[in-house]
C-alpha cells in the first residue's frame, strides 16, 4: 500500500475528525470569499453612488486675492491679477495621463445680467455634459436645445414670475424659457442657464470661460495625480479636487476593507487552530499505527508525508466547498450592503476576480499544511518501541 492510499484510508476510517478539519477550513474559506466578494461589490456600488455627485474637480482662473477684514469684521475680499482661461485651452485636459478616466468636462461662463428688471446671475453651460456633471437636476420642461433658449432655477423663476414656454428678456435679447428646475436646495435654484455660446455673447466673453467642472470619479482613479497633471497642462488655472467626495469615498472603503481583512485574519487563525488541535488528536490516537509503520521500515519522512497528505486532501476539498459556500453567502447578503439592484451590482462588480477560486483553494491548502507541521513532526519523532507497547 502506498502512502497516498494510506492517507485516504485514514480519512475514511476517521470520518468524524476529518469532518472537523474539513468544517474548519470550509468556514474559513467561505468567510474570506464572502467578505472579499462583498468588498469588491460594495466598492463598485459605492462608485456608482458617488458618481451621482457629479463633478469632483474644479478648474478656476488663477488669481491673487486679498481678504478684507479688521477686528474680526469681514468686509469680503478682492481678487486681482485674474488670469483668463480660454475655451480652447481646456482641450489640454484630454492630453494628460489618465485622461481616459474623465467622464465629462464642462466649461462654465458666469456673469450678472438684468432680466425683467432684476439682477440675476447668468450661467452658460455645455448641456451635453450636464447629465454627468449635474445628475440631480430634475427639469419641468426640457434643457435648452437652441441658442435662444434659457433654463431657470426654481427660485429665479418664482422671483421673475416666469414659467416654461414664456419669453424672458435678458440684456435686450428675448429668450424662450425651455424649462424650470425643480427645487434642489442648491445654488442652482437661483441661477439662469443658457447654452455656453449664448451666455458668452450676452456677457461679451467670446471664447472665454469663468471655470470648468470635471467628473473623473472611477475605480482606482488617482484624483490627486489627475489634479497635478491638469494644473501642469493649464498653467494659468487653479485646479482643485472636491475633497469631500474623494475623502468620503476613501474613508468609507478603508473602514470596510479594514473590517473585512480583520475578520478574515481572525477566522483564518481560528481555522488553523482547529486543524492543529484535530491533527494532534489524530496523531495521538494513531500512536500504535505509527509505531507499526516505523517498525516495518517506514522512515520519519514517510510518516510526515502521510500526515501532510491527509491535511492536503482535506484542504483541497474544504477550499473548493468553501469557495462555493462563500459565493452563495455573498449573493444572499449582498442586498444588505448595497443600494439599488444587487444582482446588477454582483454581475458587474462582484464576480470579476477570476483568481478568487485559486486563492480560496490555495489559502485552504496553506492553512491546512501549516497547521499540520507540528503534528507531523510529533508523529515522526515517536519512538517505535514506546508506540508498540500501547498495542
Amino acid at each position: 500500500m502506498n502512502l497516498n492510499a494510506i492517507a485516504i484510508a485514514n480519512i475514511k476510517r476517521r470520518k468524524a475528525k476529518a469532518a472537523f478539519v474539513l468544517t474548519g477550513l470550509l468556514i474559513a474559506v467561505a468567510t474570506v470569499v464572502a467578505l472579499l466578494g462583498l468588498r469588491q461589490a460594495v466598492s463598485f456600488n459605492m462608485l456608482l453612488q458617488l458618481e451621482q455627485y457629479g463633478a469632483n474637480i474644479v478648474i478656476l482662473p488663477q488669481s491673487d486675492s486679498l481678504v478684507l477684514s479688521y477686528g474680526g469684521i469681514s468686509l469680503g475680499g478682492v481678487s486681482f491679477d485674474v488670469r483668463k482661461i480660454h475655451e480652447d485651452e481646456l482641450q489640454q485636459v484630454y492630453t494628460i495621463p489618465y485622461s481616459q478616466n474623465i467622464a465629462a468636462l464642462g466649461p462654465v461662463v458666469l456673469g450678472v445680467v438684468t432680466a425683467n428688471g432684476h439682477d440675476v446671475l447668468l450661467t452658460g453651460l455645455d448641456f451635453d455634459s450636464t447629465p454627468v456633471l449635474k445628475p440631480w437636476w430634475r427639469i419641468l420642461g426640457s434643457a435648452p436645445s437652441h441658442e435662444n433658449q434659457v433654463l431657470l432655477g426654481a427660485d429665479a423663476a418664482r422671483l421673475l414670475g416666469i414659467a416654461g414656454g414664456d419669453t424672458l428678456r435678458i440684456e435686450g435679447r428675448d429668450l424662450l424659457v425651455s424649462g424650470v428646475l425643480e427645487p434642489s436646495g442648491s445654488q442652482d435654484d437661483q441661477l439662469l442657464f443658457t447654452p455656453l455660446r449664448t451666455a458668452q455673447r450676452i456677457l461679451d466673453k467670446e471664447g472665454q470661460i469663468s471655470m470648468a467642472e470635471v467628473a473623473a470619479l472611477c475605480h482606482g482613479c488617482p484624483i490627486d495625480e489627475m489634479v497635478a497633471h491638469i494644473a501642469m497642462a493649464l498653467p494659468n488655472a487653479q485646479v482643485m479636487a472636491i475633497q469631500q467626495v474623494v475623502e468620503s469615498r476613501m474613508q468609507a472603503m478603508d473602514h470596510f476593507e479594514t473590517f473585512a481583512y480583520g475578520v478574515c485574519g481572525v477566522v483564518i487563525v481560528v481555522s488553523g487552530l482547529m486543524v492543529l488541535v484535530s491533527m494532534m488528536g489524530n496523531v495521538r490516537e494513531r500512536a500504535a499505527e505509527i509505531g507499526v509503520f516505523r517498525a516495518i521500515g517506514y522512515r520519519r519522512r514517510h510518516v510526515m508525508r502521510i500526515i501532510f497528505l491527509e491535511a492536503g486532501i482535506l484542504a483541497l476539498v474544504g477550499g473548493a466547498l468553501g469557495y462555493a459556500l462563500g459565493q452563495v453567502v455573498m449573493r444572499l447578503t449582498l442586498p444588505l450592503f448595497t443600494i439599488g439592484d444587487a444582482q446588477a451590482v454582483h454581475h458587474h462588480g462582484g464576480h470579476g476576480d477570476l483568481l478568487l477560486p485559486v486563492l480560496a483553494v490555495g489559502l485552504a491548502v496553506v492553512v491546512g499544511l501549516a497547521a499540520s507541521v507540528y503534528p507531523a513532526l510529533m508523529a515522526s519523532r515517536m519512538d517505535p518501541n514506546e508506540a508498540l507497547r500501547a498495542i
